[in-house]
Formats: structure tokens, sequence, C-alpha cells
């Protein structure tokens, strides 16, 4: 590769975890990314053995401390980046971190995925004082990509209970999310009437993305479905089309894994899915709502 070609790959700036086993966080972020051309610049808030999704009692080590000396060092080398992409904080004080980084790059994408909670229920790293530091991440975002869960939860809804949306409860769903300053919403994993949807909001649109209903859930997959949401909106997609690739690369994977028979601890087979970023065969999904 020329070195500018080297040059020309934009750098995605990635504050997540590192789980060594498992397939989630920054270990499927990496591959996502690069194979769709972005240089993933990582910023560790934490090293683990493993998810915390089963697997024993993992081995962790926080790096808080380093989050804010890191940005330092790359104001110092005078970096910049074409987006900023966070996911999963153990703790407030690293949020507020996050926004700093946000604040340091105005002309970047701003992709916040809100991780708190999944299938109606909390994480227990879901504070009082994590929530007071998320609300003004949210305000920094040009896109944030709640579950069902996660999104109830900003919106101080009943997050313990799966709903039936229609249109109009979908709708002030995204704008009550848009209100919390983001420009650009996507809800993944809601159920209306008539199927499974990713319910999208940009630019005072909104659309619904088709998903399809799989009766199993591996760990990593929101990571991997924001990854390439976040690739294909840098190669200029427009957020609903990003939402249907991302939604059916997820599908891909998953659908290799439950062929292959793994474990669902061990996170879907994404070295075999890779292949099909460079060769996508995509259905429309993409609906108004």
């Amino acid at each position: 590769m020329q070195q500018q070609d080297l040059a020309a790959a934009p750098r995605v700036l990635a504050l997540h975890d590192l789980s060594g086993f498992g397939r989630c966080s920054l270990a499927v972020i990496l591959p996502v990314l690069s194979c769709m051309g972005a240089q993933v610049v990582q910023v560790p808030t934490a090293v683990l053995s493993s998810h915390t999704g089963g697997l024993g009692d993992p081995v962790l080590r926080d790096l808080s401390d380093m989050l804010l000396p890191t940005l330092q060092h790359y104001r110092q080398l005078g970096l910049d980046f074409a987006a900023v992409y966070s996911g999963f904080f153990s703790s407030a004080g690293q949020v507020s971190a996050c926004r700093a980084y946000c604040q340091a790059f105005p002309q970047a994408l701003k992709v916040i995925d809100p991780v708190m909670g999944d299938d109606q229920k909390a994480y227990r790293t879901c504070t009082g004082q994590l929530m007071a530091q998320m609300r003004p991440l949210i305000a920094e975002a040009d896109v944030i990509t709640p579950n069902e869960t996660e999104a109830a939860i900003l919106l101080g809804e009943d997050h313990t209970r799966r709903r039936v949306f229609d249109a109009a409860g979908a709708r002030r769903w995204l704008v009550g999310l848009a209100g919390l300053g983001c420009k650009s919403v996507v809800i993944t994993g809601c159920h209306m009437p008539d199927g499974r949807y990713n319910l999208v909001y940009s630019g005072g649109a909104y659309s619904r993305v088709r998903a399809e209903y799989l009766p199993v859930g591996y760990p990593g997959t929101g990571d991997i479905f924001t990854s390439a949401l976040t690739g294909r909106l840098l190669g200029g997609d427009a957020l609903p089309q990003a939402a249907s690739f991302a939604a059916q690369f997820v599908e891909r994977a998953i659908a290799l894994t439950q062929k292959a028979g793994t474990d669902r601890r061990w996170g879907v087979q994404l070295e075999k899915a890779l292949p099909w970023l460079f060769a996508p065969e995509l259905q429309q999904r993409v609906s108004p709502l």
C-alpha cells in the first residue's frame, strides 16, 4: 500500500474496554472498522480476561487514569480524527473523560453507544452518577445507538418491560432521545406489530429498518452493529442505509455462528463473516416510519 493510501484512511478514536476472550468491544471493533478502511486508534477504558456474560469471574484492570493523559498526548502529536466512537463505561469518570475527547475534536463524527443494559435489565454499572454524566455526553453526539432497554433508561421510562411500538410511539421515543441534544438516533431491536425493526431519526425524518428475528443472542453484536454503521457513515452513507447495512452484517455473522454450533458465550464467528464486508449482498430494508 502506498504511503498516501495509509494517510488517507480515516482515523476512528475508539473508547471501549478490551476483553481478551469472548469477541466483544475492541476485539470486534478493530477488525470490522479496519476491513471497512478505517484506522482504529484504540483507547482502552479497561482490560478484562473475558467479557462478563457468563464466563466466570474475569480478571479486570481499570484504565481510567490513562484516559485524559492519552488525550493530552494525542493533542501534543497534533492528531485529528474522523470519528470518536464510545461504548461501555464502568464509571462516571470515564464518561466525563469521553466528553473531553468529543470536545477536543469538534469536527469528528461522534458516535455514542450508551451501553447501560439489555433485555429489560440495567447493568450494575448504570448508577445515578453515571447517568448524570451520560446525558451531557449524549448532547455531544452526532449519532446514538441505544437498544430498547437503554432508550427507556435514558427517557425515564420503565425499562423492565418489552413494548410493541406503533408508529406514533416509535416517533415519540425518537424525538425524546433527540431532545437530549444528539443530532440523530438509532434504537435497535424494537418490536412493532409487523416485525422487529431498528428505528431511525435523522435530519428531521423518521424511518425503520427491518431486522430479522433471531432466537439466540450473542455478546458483542451491538459493538459489531455500531462499528459497521460507523464505517458506512464515514463512507458517505445516510444513516438509514448505514443502519440497514450494519443489521444485515450482524445477521450474517449470527447465521454463520448458529451453523457452526459454538457456545454462545464465545460470541459470533466474526472471522468467517468479515469477507462479507468486501462484497455485501444487501437487501432493501428501509421504509418510512
